[in-house]
């Protein structure tokens, strides 16, 4: 149990599976009071919510698909007539196909990777912003990728690269506003997004996943957590 989420809610966003779901659950673990499960559908956020309500707290359900712009202020609005979240985590993304050449980038991969991975998020986070600043306390953590030089995946890098720099703005902008804002990089993991290849189990992100939710009133923001450099850690 951490003291700093005792009563607190959250949104975490495709949670469904994955590292969204571990994060869901241990966020209900360890004090918060509601947990709001997102997914493409509700019937993919059933395991997570039934698993947030073991774990102690209330789970509610919002299914949106992050690449149509209208479900996105669709899914924001519905969390806001819940009467907002004391915390966002920012955790869906999307991989497009390996491309062998840069040449054979599609436009949609380039579209597809930005909306996904950068433009819902902006405007998620701008749309839930109003009741922290009003509240003086939240945490948003950006899930970031440790794929730099991957020119394969170009697009998809470079959607991350873009949230990266504009989480460094958005941690600069919030400065003594009481909310602290995080990147994390999962590592490379076993997941449905990281493929069977991956260097880690989905389970070993967590606690260092949850540490940028956690960090004590007054922290720095804009910090860069890796969670796999974070597995010895203690949530108090």
């Amino acid at each position: 149990m951490a003291k700093i989420l005792v009563g607190k809610s959250a949104l975490v966003t495709g949670s469904s599976r994955g590292i969204g779901r571990l994060v869901a659950v241990g966020l209900a673990k360890h004090g918060c009071k509601r947990v709001i499960c997102h997914g493409r559908s509700s019937q993919g956020c059933q395991k997570t919510a039934d698993e947030v309500r073991n774990a102690g707290a209330e789970a509610i359900v919002i299914p949106a698909e992050l690449d149509d712009p209208l479900q996105v202020e669709e899914l924001a609005d519905k969390v806001l007539k819940l009467g907002g979240v004391d915390i966002l985590y920012n955790n869906a993304a999307v991989m497009h196909p390996w491309r062998e050449h840069a040449e054979d980038l599609r436009q949609e991969d380039w579209a597809w990777s930005f909306q996904v991975n950068l433009f819902a998020i902006t405007r998620l986070t701008s749309l839930l912003l109003p009741p922290m600043r009003k509240n003086g306390w939240g945490r948003i953590v950006n899930v970031t990728s440790g794929i730099d030089k991957t020119p394969q995946l170009a697009a998809y890098g470079a959607s991350k690269w873009a949230l990266d720099k504009w989480t460094d703005d958005l941690a600069a902008g919030l400065k003594h506003s009481g909310i602290i804002v995080s990147r994390m990089d999962p590592g490379w993991l076993r997941t449905d997004l990281g493929g069977p290849n991956g260097e880690h189990e989905p389970e070993s992100v967590l606690p260092g996943a949850l540490v940028p939710v956690v960090l004590p009133d007054g922290s720095k923001s804009g910090q860069f957590f890796r969670a796999q450099e974070l597995r010895d850690y203690v949530i108090e």
